[in-house]
């Protein structure tokens, strides 16, 4: 298949972009290349005469006619988005523009092309969204594709919004929509503004290591390797109109989440342990929801996926790559980004 990957220079989508190609796709590339964004995610695939890189905008709406045009793709794999939830505290305005607004740009252009090359059945607009719609969890329970809709931070809230504009243009144009909702993402190349990478590039820098709250907060940990296998899976097999919840089986909260970052830590790069020494605990994010928690086996039983990589695996396997590629964090730094704390404009 010819696939269009929104947002494939981040960390997902280029996680989607490197096993596409792998696995004899096409990829057209578009990405705005905004502060997370890296074209260095996919730099193994550069020269691939399978893949096109777009320096586009989603919210540009005649750039979106001109891709559509240019490359005939086969499939729409949508992931260009805000997602830091404590930057939408403090910007709501970029995660509307972007989450919200660039989504119905999208779906605009993806529907006028599907409708000029005689509306084809093989055609997919695959939408990419996250658990954090469906609000917060209490001790018990998880979330399926039924669970009603009760989103709770500006981030949330916008992708809520862009999930159902996905399902009205399915249900009132017709157009062969997927959507998945996923858990918490972790892995290679992910932006160091997310837990895990702020928590292993304060403790290798030995500064504190920031805990909202008292770290009880719950979620599900999902390897983004796992992830796009699943994304894949979905945009190739998926049935047109469904919902998809992917999630890692993996609940932790977040202190035990970090404490085991820390002890891995320890042992491969033992000069500044005990590293959990460097735990402080902060003010809470406003708004921070308890915990969220997948029920996957809709896209198990009816798909054949589930992930193949267990927490400490991949949190290993996520340690020892920071450690490898320390340019690649080194240059984000010298671009001027810090670690500073966001999300606090609520409470100020």
């Amino acid at each position: 298949m010819k696939l269009l990957v929104t947002g494939g220079a981040g960390f997902i989508g280029s996680a989607v972009i490197r096993q596409a190609i792998a696995a004899g796709h096409e990829v057209v590339n578009v990405d705005k290349l905004t502060y997370a964004a890296s074209l260095s995610n996919v730099e193994s695939v550069s020269e691939s005469t399978a893949y096109v890189f777009e320096e586009v905008d989603i919210c540009d709406r005649a750039a979106l006619d001109r891709v559509f045009a240019d490359h005939a793709p086969d499939a729409v794999m949508h992931l260009a988005a805000e997602s830091h939830v404590d930057r939408s505290i403090d910007g709501p305005g970029d995660f509307i523009s972007t989450n919200v607004n660039g989504t119905f740009f999208l779906l605009e252009a993806a529907r006028a092309y599907w409708q000029r090359a005689g509306n084809p059945d093989s055609f997919r607009f695959h939408h990419i969204s996250t658990d954090e719609v469906y609000g917060s969890l209490g001790a018990e329970g998880l979330f399926t594709e039924e669970t009603p809709y009760a989103p709770n931070s500006p981030y949330s809230a916008s992708k809520a919004a862009s999930d159902h504009l996905v399902r009205a243009w399915g249900e009132t144009y017709g157009l062969p929509i997927l959507v998945t909702n996923c858990s918490n993402n972790y892995g290679p190349y992910q932006f160091p503004e997310k837990l895990i990478p702020v928590v292993m590039l304060n403790a290798l820098a030995g500064k504190p290591i920031p805990i909202y709250g008292q770290g009880v907060n719950i979620r599900d940990w999902l390897f983004v390797e796992d992830h796009a296998s699943a994304l894949l899976l979905v945009a190739t097999t998926g049935k047109p109109g469904e919902t998809y919840n992917i999630g890692g089986n993996a609940e932790l909260t977040n202190i035990d989440l970090v404490r085991a970052l820390c002890k891995i830590l320890d042992q491969v790069q033992p000069e500044g342990a005990p590293y959990e020494n460097l735990i402080t605990f902060v003010a809470d994010r406003p708004g921070h929801d308890l915990r969220y928690a997948i029920d996957a086996n809709k896209i198990k039983d009816e798909l054949g996926w589930e992930p193949s990589v267990t927490l400490e695996e991949g949190l290993r396997a996520t340690v020892e790559w920071y450690l490898e590629n320390r340019k690649w964090w080194q240059d984000i730094q010298a671009r001027g980004h810090n670690q500073d704390r966001l999300g606090l404009g609520a409470g100020k």
